[in-house]
């Protein structure tokens, strides 16, 4: 006799998008994210073993995070308890609790409580969890696009693995796609689809690495489309843009002409060439590249290669960042010009940013220094009992508002200002305080 509840099931199931339809059931359907996921990978390990502790999952929406909580649940043994945080609250969340001790006493199963959108949690959301995650019941398992280092409160950050999940690739959206294509059960598969490569590789780029995205614009321009007389759908480069609402960018036959006209307008401005950076502007904007995008490769030049060596080139190209977004095209391209013209004649140096990955690699691998007392903040009370900020100088009460004092407890140098520019001006004054140091 068949299930009926099964058979029903299957019915609403259908009903739901292709993106929540073509989820993966198991870890070996997973696409992504191989830098956790790998073979012989911690998380990997953890889910094969059963062996789930409290994790945070972080990163952008579309690349699986929800996905990974579902595919933790159909394998572990453990009770699967589902939580959002944007309509939830505090009561919902003792009950959890209340019932994940319950069910411990019970049948000896742990529960793994998972809490979706977790940052939306306040503060005394997330302190309800954490006598009982520390205990290890409920396992806690959050899914967040927020930095959960600024999100989430220490105590839970400090009981919980956080693991990042990046966008998805190219590849990965293609793999994604072609799988919905064939899948008879769950995706298209019984739909008769002519499918133009063009067309995936327009998706798979356009969806920024949100694989969500992309299998809705699929399924919108295979439900939207009318057959031919052959009753085949012809899902085609155009069909593609219009189902996701997003115009492919073509500046030459080339497939990776976009990548390749980017590239060659930040090297252009980097090696201060004024002439070939407009080239390089005005081709993107005839083609209609957002100019959003182009302003924050501005932007970014600014910073990055440029730099303190003429620290106006920032403000310069930030109001054109903002100037542009404000007045639109075709008036943008003027302030965008004359960011890209001051940036490629500015003198270049890349020291600040050399600076901070250099510092960004010893936080990453090594042990994160601690706030030196005299540093720690002050003004609450209690705070010179703990010896906070007692025996700080304060700067500006010394000749030339300078005193030397120890700031990090092991010295390390980050940067190192070059002879070029304003920047030889800084190297000069930095020089000048090492000596009296």
């Amino acid at each position: 006799m068949p299930d009926l509840f099964e058979s029903q099931k299957k019915t609403t199931e259908k009903k739901y998008p292709l993106a929540v339809r073509m989820r993966p059931r198991l870890l070996k359907e997973f696409v992504g994210q191989e830098h956790i996921l790998g073979e012989g990978k911690l998380l990997k390990r953890a889910i094969n073993a059963d062996r789930i502790t409290s994790l945070i999952l972080y990163g952008p929406p579309g690349t699986g995070k929800t996905t990974l909580a579902h595919v933790i649940a159909n394998v572990t043994k453990a009770y699967f308890h589902e939580i959002n945080a944007v309509v939830s609250n505090v009561q919902e969340l003792k009950d959890a609790i209340k019932q994940a001790k319950e069910r411990e006493k019970t049948s000896g199963k742990k529960t793994i409580l998972f809490i979706d959108e977790i940052h939306r949690f306040n503060k005394s959301q997330q302190d309800v969890l954490m006598p009982d995650v520390e205990k290890g019941n409920p396992i806690l398992i959050g899914a967040t696009t927020h930095n959960p280092f600024f999100s989430l409160i220490s105590p839970l950050i400090s009981r919980s693995i956080v693991f990042e999940l990046k966008k998805l690739s190219k590849e990965d959206i293609i793999e994604i796609l072609k799988a919905s294509l064939k899948d008879k059960e769950r995706g298209l598969g019984n739909a008769n689809i002519k499918i133009d490569e063009k067309a995936l590789d327009f998706l798979a780029e356009a969806c920024d690495g949100d694989a969500r995205i992309a299998l809705n614009g699929l399924e919108v321009g295979t439900l939207t489309t009318k057959p031919g007389k052959d009753k085949v759908i012809d899902f085609n480069l155009k069909v593609a843009e219009d189902s996701i609402q997003k115009k492919a960018v073509v500046y030459d036959k080339d497939e990776d002409g976009h990548y390749d006209t980017i590239s060659a307008f930040i090297k252009s401005m980097r090696g201060s060439d004024p002439d070939a950076s407009l080239y390089w502007l005005a081709k993107m904007l005839y083609a209609g590249e957002d100019t959003r995008f182009i302003a924050r490769r501005i932007v970014i030049c600014a910073a990055e290669d440029v730099g303190n060596a003429d620290p106006q080139a920032l403000v310069v190209a930030n109001a054109a960042m903002q100037i542009a977004e404000f007045v639109g095209m075709p008036e943008a391209r003027i302030p965008l010009a004359q960011a890209v013209c001051y940036i490629a004649c500015a003198p270049k140096s890349n020291a600040a940013y050399l600076g901070i990955d250099k510092a960004m690699k010893d936080v990453e691998e090594g042990r994160t220094m601690e706030v030196p007392k005299h540093l720690k903040d002050a003004n609450y009370r209690g705070a010179e009992k703990l010896g906070h900020g007692v025996g700080y100088k304060y700067s500006h009460e010394y000749k030339d508002h300078y005193v030397a004092q120890e700031y990090t407890p092991e010295k390390k140098t980050y940067y190192e200002p070059t002879d070029i520019g304003y920047e030889k001006k800084i190297k000069e004054y930095l020089d000048k305080l090492r000596e009296i140091s």
